[in-house]
């Protein structure tokens, strides 16, 4: 089992990794179909299902949908070129991607939601069809966007290929009891594992460049979102409030009227200033995904603006073991809203965050995997019931709160000596198991909880 720290961890468009960045992967795997295919496609249609429908509007899935069949990627998204071309295509009705013909694309009339049953595979799933002039189906493809930015096929997923198939990696770890071995037969920490790993895939130059960006982004976020105030787009009005909070802690900071429990409200203030900018459809790093994109990023800047001794250089060590708990947190169970609901999302990230910060701050393997373990096990049970389907309340608060805990999560496990009761796997099992008797209602259909019960106009 290999998951790359670059799978974990991608460059991307908020609001929503599985409802944005998902369908315009699956959009630019479609056109990559289609160059393929010995006959010419007049038309493009797509269908939404699941929690890409009932919550669509509100994650932009529409809007991505559109988009990656224009050609568009979420890595390197321009955002006013991309508000330009959806302009364009409403007007005249059609798509323009590279390497192929001109293609009738009308939004209002080809992009439907489908608010009946979940396809079989996966709660977030897309048909994408290729029409002839007649507008008769000639190629059609369904897709699954399973979490955090990952595209899977219908044939894919049947299939079991939601992990790296590639040559054999140095320590191939699939649970964490397995992780836990290899680091005491090898002496290696978690962090130099997975590094292993992945120089098994890449150049050590690449790597370090490659992380070095993801940090640089999420970094460029944080600060970001302590710069911008306003309202929030999508109709219920919510209030930018990192930048408020930063400024009042920084003038308690030069007054000496802070109060000790106040470094909550700096992780906190950090996480927002993430989920503010990814509620605006700003460019965020899917940790593990958009909507728990605030907490590793808060984490980090928690402990390198807060705590001695912290160092940048150590960075890359905290993204690499985060990434080996997301991978296997992905492996055996979800990092998907709309599978196991909001536990799986800033439940994962908390878990992933406190293994990190335990990490650099000196925590053996056994301390690193208990600080994930208990991030993890209270998260357990946690919905996903995003008020009007958007990306914003109770998200954006939640990421704060997953990075509360996952700091508390850290320093009581750096407190023991890594033994424990409950083992990570055990946690992770049981948020699988939680995902699968959890009612519909909770996991990102915005029918159920708060979504239903706090007025949304």
């Amino acid at each position: 089992m290999f998951l790359s720290v670059f799978d974990m961890f991608k460059v991307g468009v908020g609001p929503s990794s599985s409802h944005t960045i998902g369908p315009m992967v699956a959009g630019a795997r479609f056109l990559d179909h289609l160059r393929q295919q010995p006959f010419k496609v007049a038309g493009l249609r797509v269908t939404l299902h699941g929690s890409l429908a009932f919550t669509g509007v509100g994650h932009a899935t529409d809007r991505a949908s559109i988009l990656g069949l224009a050609g568009f990627r979420a890595d390197d998204y321009d955002a006013e070129r991309a508000e330009a071309e959806l302009a364009r295509i409403a007007a005249e009705g059609t798509v323009a991607p590279e390497g192929l013909p001109v293609l009738e694309f009308q939004p209002k009339e080809h992009l439907v939601f489908d608010y009946g049953p979940n396809l079989p595979g996966h709660a977030n799933g897309m048909i994408i069809k290729g029409v002839d002039a007649q507008g008769d189906v000639i190629t059609q493809v369904t897709y699954y966007s399973v979490g955090g930015g990952f595209i899977l096929t219908e044939e894919e997923l049947a299939a079991g290929k939601d992990h790296d198939d590639g040559p054999p990696v140095p320590f191939p770890f699939k649970s964490a009891k397995e992780m836990l071995d290899m680091a005491a037969e090898s002496g290696l920490t978690v962090a130099d594992m997975k590094r292993k790993n992945e120089l098994s895939r890449r150049k050590g130059a690449d790597l370090d460049a490659g992380i070095a960006r993801i940090w640089e982004v999420m970094n460029t976020c944080i600060n970001r979102g302590l710069e911008n105030d306003g309202i929030l787009p999508g109709g219920l009005k919510v209030k930018r409030r990192a930048k408020g909070i930063h400024q009042s802690l920084l003038a308690e900071r030069g007054m000496n009227l802070s109060a000790p429990h106040t470094i909550n409200d700096w992780m906190s203030t950090y996480a927002m200033a993430v989920n503010e900018e990814n509620a605006a459809g700003g460019q965020v790093v899917t940790a593990p995904t958009n909507g728990a994109a605030g907490v590793i990023p808060a984490t980090i800047r928690y402990w390198l603006d807060h705590v001695p001794g912290a160092t940048v250089s150590k960075v890359p060590d905290f993204l690499l073991t985060a990434a080996a708990i997301g991978g296997l947190i992905k492996f055996n169970a979800s990092i998907s809203g709309a599978e196991c609901g909001c536990q799986a999302e800033v439940g994962s990230a908390s878990a992933m965050a406190a293994a990190g910060l335990a990490a650099v701050m000196g925590g053996t393997p056994e301390q690193v995997e208990n600080a994930a373990e208990i991030a993890l096990e209270h998260h357990l049970g946690m919905t996903c019931d995003p008020i009007r389907g958007l990306v914003q309340i109770p998200c954006i608060e939640r990421n704060g709160l997953g990075a509360i805990k996952a700091v508390s999560a850290a320093s009581l496990a750096l407190r023991g000596d890594g033994t424990h009761f409950v083992p990570l796997d055990a946690a992770i099992e049981t948020m699988r198991q939680t995902g699968v008797d959890m009612s519909e209602k909770y996991k990102e259909t915005s029918l159920g909880g708060l979504a239903v019960n706090v007025p949304n106009c």
